[in-house]
C-alpha cells in the first residue's frame, strides 16, 4: 500500500476524475503525437494510456471480485504481464481511450453506492510464488488510484514534449 492513505471519499474523486484530465491533456493532438514517444524508449501517450487500461483491468476485475464473492482465492497476474496478452499497445489511442474512460464509469457504478463494509471485503491473492496475501476491496481502489497520479503527470510531460 502507498504510504499516504487516501479517504474512501478522496479514493472515488481520484477515480472519477483521471480520465477527464486525460481527455483534457490529449486534447488537440494529432493521432500521430499521441502515438509518439518523446526519446528513444520513453513511452508514449497511448503507452502509458495502455498500462493504465492494464492495471484497471486486473485491479477492477479483483475488487469486483471481492465484491461479489465471499472471500474469493484467486491468483494475481501483474498488469504488466496482462498487458501482453492484449492489443492495447497496437490500438489507437482514441478508441483505446474510449474503452478505459467505459471500464471506469462500470468500475465507479460498483464502488460508489458501496456501504462502508463494502470497502473492507476481502480476498486472498495468491502471487507467482504462491505467496497468500489479505486485499480488501480498498487496497485495490487505493491503489489504483494512487498509482495513476504519477502516471498523469507523465503524461504531462509527454504531451508538453509532442506538443511542441
Amino acid at each position: 500500500m502507498p504510504r499516504s492513505s487516501l479517504t474512501i471519499e478522496q479514493v472515488l474523486t481520484t477515480l472519477a476524475e483521471t480520465p477527464p484530465r486525460l481527455a483534457a491533456l490529449t486534447a488537440g493532438l494529432a493521432p500521430a503525437q499521441l502515438l509518439a514517444a518523446p526519446s528513444s524508449g520513453a513511452w508514449s501517450a497511448r503507452d502509458v494510456l495502455a498500462h493504465l487500461c492494464a492495471c484497471s483491468d486486473m485491479w477492477g476485475k479483483y475488487m469486483r471480485m471481492i465484491i461479489a464473492e465471499d472471500r474469493p482465492t484467486y491468483r494475481g497476474v501483474n498488469p504488466r504481464a496482462w498487458i501482453k496478452k492484449t492489443d492495447y499497445l497496437e490500438q489507437e489511442f482514441q478508441p483505446l481511450f474510449q474503452a478505459y474512460a467505459a471500464q471506469r464509469t462500470e468500475l465507479l457504478a460498483v464502488l460508489q453506492p458501496l456501504p462502508p463494509a463494502g470497502w473492507t471485503r476481502t480476498g486472498t491473492v495468491i502471487d507467482m510464488v504462491g505467496k497468500q496475501f489479505e486485499r480488501t476491496v480498498y487496497y485495490y481502489a487505493h491503489w489504483l488510484a494512487h498509482h495513476e497520479r504519477p502516471h498523469i503527470k507523465q503524461m504531462e510531460r509527454i504531451v508538453n514534449t509532442v506538443r511542441v
